[in-house]
C-alpha cells in the first residue's frame, strides 16, 4: 500500500527516533527532514540559520518537504518542530496519501528532553534554562493549531519509542 508517514512536533518529542523505529519494522524508507535539508544546501542547520537565516532555511525545507511528498511513493518522515508552520505546509498532512500524526509532548516532557542537547537547537540555544518551559510554552501555544492539521494524535509523555510506535501501528492497521 502506497502511504507516506508524516511525524509533526515540538524538538524533544521524539520523532526521529520513532520514525527509524517504524521504518525498520515496515521494511520502508525513513527520512529525517533537517537531514535532507543539510544534504542539500552542505550546511548544517545550525549553519543555515547563522549564515542564511531562518527565512531561508524554511523556504529550503518547504522546498524539500514538498518534493518528497508529491515525488516519492512510501516512507516515513521526521520533519522539524517548526516545519507545520510555515509555507502552508500543514496542508500536506491532509493529503490522501499521507498519514500525519502528531507526537504531542507537555512542556515538561521536552523540557527534560532537550535540557541537555541546547547546543545543538539553533531555536533555543541562546535561551537560558530558567527561560527555557517558558520558551517551549509559547512556541507550543503558537505552533498548536498547525500541529493539531494531522490526522492522528498520539500523547508521548511518559512512554517508550516502543509504546509510541506500538499505537501507531494500530492506526496503520
Amino acid at each position: 500500500m502506497v502511504r507516506k508517514i508524516i511525524l509533526v512536533g515540538y524538538m524533544g518529542a521524539g520523532k526521529s527516533l520513532i520514525a527509524q523505529k517504524l521504518s525498520n519494522h515496515l521494511k520502508i524508507d525513513c527520512y529525517d527532514l533537517d537531514d535532507l535539508i543539510e544534504n542539500r544546501l552542505k550546511l548544517k542547520v545550525s549553519e543555515i540559520f547563522k549564515m542564511k537565516g531562518e527565512i531561508s532555511f524554511r523556504k529550503a525545507e518547504h522546498e524539500i518537504f514538498r518534493e518528497y511528498i508529491e515525488n516519492h511513493e512510501t516512507f516515513v518522515m521526521s520533519t522539524g518542530g517548526g516545519t507545520p508552520c510555515y509555507f502552508n505546509n500543514h496542508i500536506y498532512l491532509n493529503e490522501i496519501n499521507v498519514v500525519s500524526i502528531y507526537l504531542k509532548a507537555s512542556i515538561e516532557t521536552i523540557y527534560h528532553r532537550i535540557i541537555n542537547e541546547k547546543n545543538k537547537r539553533p531555536l533555543v540555544s541562546s535561551i537560558s534554562n530558567d527561560e527555557l518551559k517558558e520558551f517551549i510554552g509559547k512556541h507550543l501555544f503558537e505552533r498548536n493549531y498547525f500541529y493539531n492539521q494531522a490526522k492522528y494524535k498520539i500523547d508521548v509523555d511518559g512512554k517508550t519509542v516502543e509504546e509510541v510506535a506500538s499505537e501507531i501501528f494500530s492506526i496503520l492497521d
